[in-house]
Formats: structure tokens, sequence, C-alpha cells
């Protein structure tokens, strides 16, 4: 398969303070892509910029060939690259349902009025959504919870439903920083399954930040490795365990092999 995302000499600048630098990689259609290193090392600086909330200073980002360095984040995930934040973005009062609904608002075509009116087209958008939502909904074996406030649900569900919610936007790319963190091993477990399953039965191509190397290299095709800005390393999960600056800079001996 071709390359859906190109990463060309990319650099994010905040003052003196140097995030990433001439970062180069490409990322294929259909495979689960992992970005790895440090705290510190600018991986969600990476996400930030791939989703929009970053311009970077210099270098280029390219979506199936088209350059969307300077397009702003709703027309990305328009264009069908949705992000599920480390930091849980929901809306606690709203029910996961409602929560899921909002994540569909780029897709959305019926103005205010007609949306308020609830009538002819914005009714029939309306139905359509709901069941793309549904989809979602059994996807990640949620019904049970669907109407409960996000804010009173366990950690493990909240990060279940915030995936859900960049899956609602049909996605061909999914961003995930680090969706396993905080979570318990069985908890783990099951966002592991998800993730394997999003991939092979929704056939979505999946960036992923995680920190649990065991997790990395069970399921990633390719990993990038950032340190000080600076990638350091690509390749398969085998040629990453086998380099040495790797090695030296993030995994240790102790998680070789």
């Amino acid at each position: 398969m071709g390359g859906i995302l190109e990463i060309k000499d990319l650099t994010l600048q905040f003052g003196g303070v140097i995030a990433l630098d001439h970062v180069s990689y490409k990322v294929k259609a259909g495979e689960i892509f992992s970005l790895i290193g440090p705290n510190g090392a600018g991986k969600t600086s990476m996400l930030n910029c791939i989703s929009g909330l970053y311009r970077p200073s210099e270098g280029s980002i390219l979506f199936k060939g088209e350059v969307i360095t300077r397009y702003k984040p709703h027309k990305r995930a328009h264009l069908g690259i949705a992000r599920a934040f480390q930091n849980i973005e929901l809306f606690p009062h709203l029910s996961v349902l409602d929560n899921l609904m909002l994540g569909r608002h780029v897709r959305m075509k019926t103005g205010v009025l007609s949306g308020g009116l609830y009538w002819g087209k914005a009714q029939r958008e309306e139905v359509e959504h709901r069941e793309k939502i549904e989809k979602v909904i059994d996807f990640l074996e949620i019904e049970h919870i669907r109407d409960t406030p996000v804010g009173r649900l366990s950690y493990g569900l909240q990060k279940r439903v915030e995936v859900g919610r960049a899956l609602a936007l049909e996605p061909e790319i999914l961003l995930l920083d680090e969706p396993m963190a905080g979570m318990n091993s069985e908890e783990k477990e099951d966002m592991a399954r998800y993730i394997i399953d999003i991939h092979e039965e929704m056939n979505k191509t999946i960036i992923l930040i995680e920190h649990d190397m065991g997790v990395v290299m069970d399921l990633s095709d390719h990993i990038a490795v950032l340190d000080f800005g600076r990638l350091i390393g690509y390749g398969t999960p085998n040629e990453i365990q086998n380099n040495d600056k790797v090695i030296e800079a993030y995994l240790g001996e102790e998680n070789v092999g």
C-alpha cells in the first residue's frame, strides 16, 4: 500500500525551544504506526501538527498527496483525520450518545435554522448520523452506558468513549495519544483488542503514541522513535529493538528482546 501520510522535514519551534527538528517519515495506508520516545521527545507535538492544533515552523505535511500544512483542524477532520486525546476531552455532563453525536459535527451539512426546526433535510440527516453512531456504540460495546453522563463513567470507559468520538468522524487516519495511559492491566487488554479490531475490521490507519513497549511491539507495523525532537530510529518492531541509538536513548537493554 502507498503512503497515506507523509511528514517532510518538519520543524516546530517555540521561541528558543525546538520541539521537532527536521523530522521526516511516511505512514502507509492501513498500518498501525507508532511514535515512541522519552517524555518531552516531541510525540504529542507531532500529533498536534498532524491534527492542525500546531502550525510547524518549517516543513510540510501531506495527506494522500495533498499538502495540508496550513489547513485548520476542522478541515483536516473533514478530510479524514481524527484525534483521540491523552487528556480526555469529552463533555462530562452530556451522555455517551450526545458526546458521540458531537463527534459527527463536521459531517453535518444542514444549517442552524433547518437543524433547529428539525424538518425535511435536517431530520433525514439526523437519522443518518444516528445510524452511524449506533454502529460505533455496538462496535465498542458501550450500549449499556449510552445514556449515562460521561462524568459518571470509570476512567477506562471514558477513554473508550473518547476513541468512539474520534471514530464517529469516520476517519481514514485515527490519531491515538496514549490511549492506555492510567489504565489497569484488564483495561489495557480491552483497549488493545479494540485497536486491533479498529485496524482490521474498520480498515483504519492508526498512528499511536504509547509508553507500554509490549503493546507497541505487538501492535505496530512500523515505529518512529523521537528523542529531543529528532528522529533517531524508524523501522519494523524488530529493527527498532536492534537499533543501537534507540536502545541507548530510550529502550535500554532490559526492554530489548
